[in-house]
């Protein structure tokens, strides 16, 4: 019952118009995920522009409206500019480099970096280095939020948590979300957002 923010690769929506409409549905908010889910490190310009275009029309097409932020995943050196020249992303997500929403300038303007984890996501089940378990999961979520929420009470934090159904979703997983959900809605002055 919390809102939420879906990455969705277009080419997947496509296939599965279903899952775009329950995202819908349910208040989500889908966002970009790119045309599809590959390193765009040392793909061309152009063809990285196209890829945009296409994951947009896309998208627009099976979600009803087009997507109002984007997380390229494996960006390449041009995509922030081919982003703003796409024009009509309210932000990118393509950033691990803070932990609250930042503004880079560029010849039009100002654009705005709603910064990604790789911390705080459930990918660290899948690493050698990563969870074992979903108290693992739940105790790094709770530290992570208990100092953001101390820190909070002087200037505002963000926490994002990176979920994929095929990983948080399996059964031994799952409970560390649920307990770190309610965890967080036993605090004051704590907004569950979209991004």
């Amino acid at each position: 019952q919390l809102p939420c923010t879906a990455f969705a690769v277009a080419l997947a929506l496509q296939k599965n118009p279903e899952v775009a409409k329950a995202m819908v549905d349910a208040g989500w908010e889908v966002a970009s995920h790119g045309l599809r889910w590959i390193d765009y490190q040392n793909m061309s310009e152009d063809e990285e522009r196209r890829h945009i275009a296409e994951a947009v029309r896309i998208h627009t097409e099976v979600v009803g409206e087009r997507p109002l932020g984007i997380y390229q995943g494996k960006p390449s050196p041009n995509t922030r500019r081919l982003i703003i020249e796409e024009g009509g992303f309210e932000y990118d997500a393509d950033s691990y480099g803070d932990d609250v929403p930042y503004w880079v300038p560029h010849a039009g303007g100002q654009h705005l970096v709603v910064p990604y984890t790789l911390d705080a996501n459930d990918m660290r089940f899948v690493t050698a280095s990563g969870f074992a378990n979903g108290d693992q999961f739940f105790t790094y979520l709770r530290d992570a939020f208990d100092c953001l929420y101390e820190e909070g009470a002087t200037q505002p934090r963000m926490m994002s948590v990176g979920l994929h159904c095929r990983i948080v979703g399996r059964p031994g997983r799952i409970g560390g979300l649920e307990r770190f959900m309610k965890h967080i809605l036993s605090h004051d002055d704590v907004w569950v957002c979209r991004r």
